[in-house]
């Protein structure tokens, strides 16, 4: 598009502003705000702001729903019994034969928490204070150590936290990784744009205000960042999907890998892990089956659009009916993620939400501080290309053995209630394997433990390792 083009296609998408705007920068700084609009799909945005700005689409009325089936964590529940092993098997068969890659989305600052830097470096473990990448990275390279592989880990970022994250790992040596093995590219960002009128906003002279895509925009991101390209060249099939605020997450569980691969149920496009809800009100998105265009699917339904009705819903034994959690953590196939960037047939929908944004006024340049919404920002759910897998199975896993987020400065989903999370699974992997762990009153320990990737990835994985035979009351140890 030359800048001619540019100037027309503003006018045609309703933004000349955008256009007057420019005319009135000095030079240096016209040509930087003009080479930043020429980036933006200006065919696309004309009906972006039709379909999610001027108007709201019309609310999901999700008639029909009915609760999501899933394999749930005892393998010989009547509920649901299945071959566990033969699944494991296939898990390991993959991991070994380096058709399974890690990617995270680690595009968040610590502000909530408090801390300045990208949330994937902060201090997370009970004991050592490992920073959150560290964990990842060390699940990373016990993979590698167990397979005899290389496996790659691709690590999504954001225009605000790139260069830090880039920089944290290079003064860390990658963490033991090849940095050959490690991948970056950034999330990609939309325009915000004006509630009611859908013009692009301003954020700075020669500065549009923008806000990120979206986790769903990760997959659009692999696409577009050549790492999709990186996955097929190194024979890569599967890739496990997670969000950087979980320390307990289990990347590379084979039981999880195997049944997206070969349950009969599975298309192996895309699955995904939950948890049971601790209630109806708990803030995690839920597991639904539902009519769709396509015919019934598994999606995601956020816990604010799930009718009130339905989540306080029980079976006869007391648990909630709608009881599968998300814990946003999923398995998609390279395959799938390619189609789902290739076949327009396959695009993710936009969600709307109404923001207080501030800007500056285009024709003054002087500063707006609104006390109300006066923006629309749009972003993708990575959970809504469920439906438009042809089947997606969800596994059941424990809370207490792989959901620590780190969300909050205090209380619930904090780092506190985190380290605690984590120092309680140790103590119970310690004790299957036979080690004397001291428990408070309550059930929990009374010491502070953690347990490396490196040196376990699952209880069994203790067995043969050189263990105390006790733990005293209050002690900090570190495996």
């Amino acid at each position: 598009m030359t800048t001619n083009d540019l100037k027309s296609a503003l006018s045609s998408a309703g933004q000349a502003h955008l256009w007057r705007h420019a005319e009135s920068l000095p030079s240096p700084h016209r040509d930087a705000f003009v080479g930043r609009l020429l980036d933006l799909d200006w065919e696309a945005i004309p009906d972006l702001v039709a379909r999610y700005v001027t108007s709201a689409p019309p609310v999901a009325t999700h008639a029909g729903l009915q609760p999501a089936p899933y394999y749930p964590c005892d393998p010989e529940s009547p509920q649901r019994p299945y071959d566990a092993a033969r699944f494991r098997r296939a898990g390991e068969r993959l991991l070994a034969q380096g058709k399974v890659a890690a990617f995270v989305v680690a595009g968040g600052q610590g502000t909530r928490l408090g801390f300045d830097g990208p949330k994937g470096c902060f201090a997370a473990t009970p004991v050592t204070g490992k920073p959150i990448f560290q964990v990842f990275a060390e699940q990373v390279l016990a993979a590698q150590r167990r397979h005899q592989r290389a496996v790659p880990w691709y690590i999504m970022t954001s225009p605000l936290n790139h260069d830090a994250t880039v920089s944290f790992f290079r003064r860390h040596n990658s963490f033991g990784l090849s940095p050959a093995d490690v991948r970056f590219f950034q999330q990609g960002v939309m325009p915000t744009f004006e509630l009611g009128t859908g013009r692009i906003l301003l954020a700075a002279p020669g500065v549009v205000a923008t806000n990120p895509d979206g986790h769903g925009g990760s997959l659009r991101a692999l696409w577009d960042s050549g790492a999709v390209a990186c996955m097929k060249s190194r024979g890569v099939e599967h890739l496990s999907y997670f969000q950087v605020d979980n320390p307990l997450v289990n990347v590379f569980d084979p039981l999880f890998i195997g049944l997206h691969a070969e349950a009969p149920d599975s298309s192996a496009q895309m699955s995904s892990k939950m948890i049971p809800k601790a209630g109806p009100g708990e803030k995690v998105g839920v597991f639904c089956r539902a009519p769709t265009h396509r015919g019934p699917r598994t999606v995601v339904i956020e816990y604010s659009d799930l009718p009130a009705a339905l989540a306080r819903e029980t079976n006869p034994d007391g648990s909630l009916r709608f009881q599968a959690g998300s814990i946003a953590v999923h398995l998609l196939s390279v395959a799938f993620v390619e189609r789902l960037n290739t076949d327009p047939a396959f695009a993710l929908p936009y969600h709307r939400a109404e923001k207080k944004t501030p800007c500056i006024d285009p024709e003054t340049g002087s500063a707006i501080n609104p006390t109300a919404p006066n923006s629309v920002k749009l972003e993708r759910f990575v959970f809504d290309a469920l439906e438009f897998c042809g089947s997606s199975i969800v596994l059941e896993t424990r809370r207490e053995d792989e959901f620590a987020p780190i969300k909050n400065a205090a209380g619930v989903d904090s780092a506190e209630s985190s380290r605690a999370l984590q120092s309680a699974r140790a103590a119970r992997w310690l004790a299957s394997a036979g080690v004397e762990v001291p428990l408070k009153d309550d059930g929990t320990p009374d010491c502070t433990l953690e347990i490396s990737p490196l040196t376990a990835a699952s209880p069994t994985d203790l067995r043969g390792e050189r263990l105390p035979t006790r733990i005293e009351r209050g002690a900090s140890l570190a495996l």
